[in-house]
């Protein structure tokens, strides 16, 4: 039983995944040289360090826990395109909120900035999934669509400006918990909390195995009696909900919110969603690979950083990295078809 238990793990997709952050992270380790700490005048690594290595942490929070929530959509069978622009209106919108109320006891205003991101983002959800459902359009064009009506939205109500939010909030989000100064495992936690609650719900919830149901056989499901509507219109509303979530962590971190918040982070969450196994045929993923994905393109990232190449290199890498997931998926999936025609 032992050896079929190593055996499963070993064919993973998080193992694979795993591995190759090891094998990153080792080269990375040995190309990145060394500096002496300004603080103690011992070299220290470039690359593995704590202090790098809780920064990349940090900025694979948003991606990780937005990922999750796009995991969900992919899994079952859409993909939403508007998170980042969810990120952005929230961010703003809690900002704003807070700036209109003033002074408060820093626990009600921690609540209620939390409260404000999350029913923005239940709202735009909300939007995302009755358009989908009501108007029987491809979630493509309508979460296309909805990123840039949101994102205007911010634009036009925050006139382009940056607005700070309050130093409660940013006390919270940039708490040291006993790691020293210059340490903030914040977002490392709640990226983890989110991603056990996305493992959780997926493989232990019967929500979770619906959600899977209708990602492999949308017509099948229909015809065993799954409301098909109904979870179409959660995972979209889960995924803003985890988007107006790592907005209530970023506006927090950084100490402001901006309508070109999270610009660009479609590509980031789907990449992370998408190298992390997940597939966009649907009917496959994980919360836990998402966050795997995620701090794989932060690392790839890091590399270009610490090896001094050129940050334009960025986009070439991340992009060929999310044609070869999907290459690999289907390639996948199409040799485990062939093997399943083989057995009958």
């Amino acid at each position: 039983m032992f050896s079929r238990a190593a055996a499963s793990v070993l064919r993973s997709q998080q193992f694979g995944l795993v591995l190759v952050l090891l094998v990153l992270g080792t080269a990375l380790t040995i190309g990145a040289g060394s500096h002496p700490d300004p603080r103690t005048g011992e070299d220290v690594n470039n690359f593995l360090n704590r202090y790098t290595l809780i920064q990349m942490a940090t900025d694979a929070s948003a991606f990780a826990i937005m990922g999750v929530g796009a995991t969900l959509v992919i899994i079952a069978g859409g993909i939403d395109l508007s998170v980042g622009a969810i990120y952005a209106l929230a961010g703003v919108g809690m900002a704003m909120a807070l700036r209109a109320v003033g002074p408060m006891d820093p626990a009600v205003t921690v609540l209620l900035g939390l409260g404000t991101c999350l029913a923005v983002a239940l709202v735009c959800g909300l939007a995302n999934g009755v358009m989908i459902i009501g108007l029987g359009v491809h979630p493509f064009i309508i979460t296309l669509g909805t990123m840039w009506i949101l994102r205007g939205v911010a634009f036009v109500i925050s006139r382009a400006e940056s607005i700070l939010v309050p130093e409660a909030l940013t006390a919270v989000a940039k708490a040291p918990l006993g790691l020293g100064t210059a340490l903030y495992p914040v977002p490392l936690l709640c990226m983890l909390g989110v991603t056990a609650a996305g493992a959780i719900y997926l493989s232990r919830t019967v929500a979770g195995r619906h959600i899977f149901a209708v990602g492999g056989n949308v017509e099948a499901s229909r015809y065993s009696g799954l409301n098909v509507p109904r979870i179409t219109l959660g995972v979209f509303v889960l995924s803003a909900l985890a988007a107006g979530f790592a907005a209530f962590m970023g506006a927090s971190f950084y100490g402001s919110a901006t309508s070109s918040d999270a610009n660009g982070y479609e590509l980031y969450v789907v990449a992370s969603a998408v190298v992390g196994g997940a597939s966009l045929s649907g009917g496959k993923g994980s919360a836990v690979s998402a966050m795997l994905g995620a701090l794989l393109i932060v690392m790839m990232r890091q590399a270009i950083r610490t090896l001094h190449l050129d940050q334009n290199y960025e986009w070439i890498i991340i992009g060929t990295a999310l044609i070869v997931a999907v290459v690999l998926d289907q390639r996948g999936s199409k040799f485990l078809s062939d093997r399943l025609s083989a057995a009958r």
